[in-house]
């Protein structure tokens, strides 16, 4: 997190569970079938665990997930398990407390590692996401790892985009962590079992309770596997991470557009979803997203 913190924005400006809600409903009528409400930080907006129950109620929608910071996940897990959440994703960049409030400028290491562990004691499948970075967290890579070890969890290494702050950071890539863990704990064996919604590949260690996954956008391009489009907590409707939008998603349903023409918006989205990203092009810098992760929602 930036050392000054966020920019806050107008709650007049940031979408409405209503509008979010009929944003879904139309969207699982076109077919989608899979939600991820994140954030920033989705547990600190009143009444998430009610809009959950009401995402998991829509007609088509099988499958809803949480991604969090895990400050507040144990004080609301009884929710989450009444709501019918289907998985909880928990970021988690260190196991060490003095480099966590580096990292996330909070001292709620203890609050995020006991809600890790709350959460491991339910049916809700759990997985950790990591992003490493060289001269931050490249030291704990194993040990981060090993969490799969003791605990059903899915450990997840997220290559370091090149988006808003990650541009300032050396990332470390795939070949790279996968031999250290190999060096380590022996083969990781590539499974053909489905973990997940996206593009993550998952591997398998011999004596680990969970999985090992990695999600590579530079290293190991998956663009023409990608199925995921974002709307941003301020009604911007991504068709990919990388690239800024111009879909003002919440201006045009406020302007009175009805469910038909929501339904071809969405659709023209989607069908214009860009092939591939454009990471380091210096040629596309101008139409790249300029905003920060915690503004777009990972």
């Amino acid at each position: 997190m930036p050392a000054k913190g966020v920019e806050f924005v107008e709650h007049s400006e940031i979408m409405t569970y209503e509008e979010i809600l009929r944003f879904l409903r139309v969207a699982a009528g076109t077919g989608i079938r899979k939600v991820k409400v994140t954030g920033g930080e989705p547990l600190v907006r009143k009444g998430v665990c009610g809009f959950i129950r009401k995402v998991r109620n829509i007609p088509g929608i099988e499958s809803v997930t949480l991604t969090t910071n895990g400050a507040l996940l144990e004080e609301h897990l009884p929710e989450l398990e009444a709501a019918g959440i289907t998985g909880i994703n928990v970021s988690l960049d260190t196991l060490d407390p003095e480099k966590f409030h580096q990292i996330t400028r909070c001292d709620d290491f203890g609050r995020v590692w006991s809600g890790i562990r709350a959460a491991t004691q339910t049916k809700i499948p759990v997985k950790v996401n990591c992003i490493p970075m060289k001269g931050c967290n490249e030291e704990e890579l194993a040990k981060i790892a090993a969490l799969a070890k003791e605990y059903p969890i899915t450990v997840r290494f997220i290559e370091m985009m090149p988006i808003g702050m990650g541009t300032g950071y050396a990332r470390i890539l795939q070949d790279e962590i996968k031999s250290l863990l190999e060096d380590r704990f022996g083969t990781m064996e590539l499974v053909d079992e489905i973990l997940g919604n996206g593009p993550a590949g998952y591997y398998k260690i011999a004596d680990f309770k969970g999985r090992i996954g990695f999600i590579s956008a530079v290293s190991h391009e998956f663009c023409k596997s990608c199925n995921r489009i974002r709307l941003t907590a301020d009604g911007i409707l991504k068709p990919c991470l990388n690239f800024e939008s111009r879909v003002n998603l919440k201006k045009e349903m406020r302007s009175g557009m009805t469910d038909e023409e929501l339904e071809q918006l969405l659709k023209n989205v989607i069908y214009h979803k860009p092939r591939c990203h454009a990471f380091g092009d210096e040629t596309k810098k101008d139409i790249q997203e300029k905003r920060r992760m915690a503004g777009i929602g990972g």
